[in-house]
């Protein structure tokens, strides 16, 4: 049986847009250089764009062990998106930051985010655009998610 997307409920409305919007995102990242790059990335990024953190700092954030937190590393190290260095305050322990090129995919997600917004408003108009972000925003107000999100602690669903 075919699914008609104009009989979703809001929950199931939003995170399909919000999936449709990121595969957007995705491909134009890709038209960029960024064909490895993944939306997951981002759950990890957001916690580096404020500068370094150790890996069980980071950990900690993510709410993960510290294996899971390497492991993460060590696949954005490989990908070119990270790198470790010695922390400064503590011999033993190493930072992660961003390189060169995962800043530069940030800053391409951003623009591209940008882009595909105006295109939207463009096409749907402006007014219904911004009445349906401003809907958007007061669920996650009202679901009480702000704080986790102005934190930038943002995770997957459990």
């Amino acid at each position: 049986m075919e699914f008609d997307p104009a009989g979703a409920d809001l929950s199931l409305a939003s995170l399909f847009t919000g999936w449709a919007l990121a595969d957007e995102i995705q491909r134009r990242l890709a038209g960029e250089g960024f064909e490895d790059a993944r939306f997951a990335d981002g759950v990890v990024f957001q916690h580096l764009v404020g500068g370094p953190v150790t890996i069980s700092t980071l950990a900690e954030r993510l709410g993960v062990t510290q294996q899971a937190a390497s492991k993460s590393v060590a696949d954005l190290e490989k990908r070119g998106y990270l790198s470790r260095r010695p922390d400064p305050a503590d011999a033993r322990a190493r930072q992660v930051v961003l390189t060169a090129r995962g800043d530069a995919v940030i800053a391409a997600a951003r623009k591209h985010r940008a882009v595909l917004d105006a295109e939207l408003r463009h096409a749907l108009g402006d007014d219904r655009v911004e009445v349906a972000r401003l809907l958007l925003v007061d669920v996650i107000n009202r679901l009480g998610a702000s704080p986790a999100l102005r934190a930038r602690a943002v995770r997957p669903p459990r």
